[in-house]
């Protein structure tokens, strides 16, 4: 549960409930594991300036309601990039205050305890409310659950960490970046590795700009079909979270 991200997603459904009004649809939240993520995407995004983390994201506008957990590229200089071991953290976005970050224990006997004896006091206080006064949907009354869709997962915008194994001649990289250019994604940090001795194929790591996932889907497919591109091109989503 923890290493595909359905714990998080389960968590992601609730804080979306009180967030925002959305239903408790766990089918609806977009969930990647880590089991993809290698030690060289760790030591890249460190290169680049970003950790990885395991995030649950929850975002709701005119068009939907947007929840999905993954594995994300963060700025280092983030306090949510910071949050390490059994420590959990949530960062809520205010209209007028800006981001707030509530931080504390994930895991353990006590800490878990805690909350669950929260919830019983929650429902022993509406023991006595008459039917129609009680809150029915996570503080929320029951005809105030949104009607805004769910965002399927290739309508959501993010900026994208991308690795790839090219073969190290001229004009190879030029080609990759006419693709991103041609679909209005433009490149915004790159690391290009030097090849082993005696190899022909060298790592190339790219941030691209903010875009439509569909559109980043469709550009890495036209990358992959490249006779200079070995293998397939590993994504990952980045947020600057504020």
């Amino acid at each position: 549960f923890d290493v595909e991200g359905i714990d998080a997603a389960h968590k992601l459904v609730i804080l979306s409930a009180i967030a925002f009004g959305a239903p408790l649809c766990f089918d609806g939240v977009f969930t990647e594991g880590i089991t993809q993520i290698s030690q060289d995407d760790v030591k890249y995004a460190e290169e680049l300036g970003y950790r990885i983390k395991h995030l649950g994201i929850a975002k709701a506008d005119d068009n939907g309601i947007e929840m999905r957990v993954h594995p994300t590229l963060i700025p280092e200089s983030r306090l949510v990039a910071n949050v390490d071991g059994v420590m959990n953290a949530v960062l809520v976005q205010g209209d007028a205050v800006g981001p707030t970050m509530y931080y504390g224990p994930g895991a353990g006997a006590e800490p878990t305890a805690s909350a669950v004896i929260a919830d019983i006091v929650d429902l022993a206080r509406s023991i006595d409310c008459e039917a129609g006064e009680r809150v029915s949907h996570l503080g929320r009354a029951a005809n105030a659950i949104s009607e805004l869709p769910i965002k399927p997962i290739t309508d959501v915008q993010s900026a994208y960490y991308l690795r790839m194994k090219v073969f190290d001649k001229t004009g190879v990289l030029a080609n990759i970046t006419r693709i991103l250019s041609a679909k209005g994604i433009s490149v915004e940090g790159v690391i290009q590795k030097q090849p082993s001795k005696g190899q022909d194929w060298v790592k190339l790591i790219m941030i691209s700009s903010s875009c439509i996932e569909s559109t980043m889907l469709a550009a890495i497919a036209e990358i992959e079909a490249l006779d200079t591109v070995d293998g397939g091109v590993s994504k990952i989503r980045v947020e600057t979270l504020g």
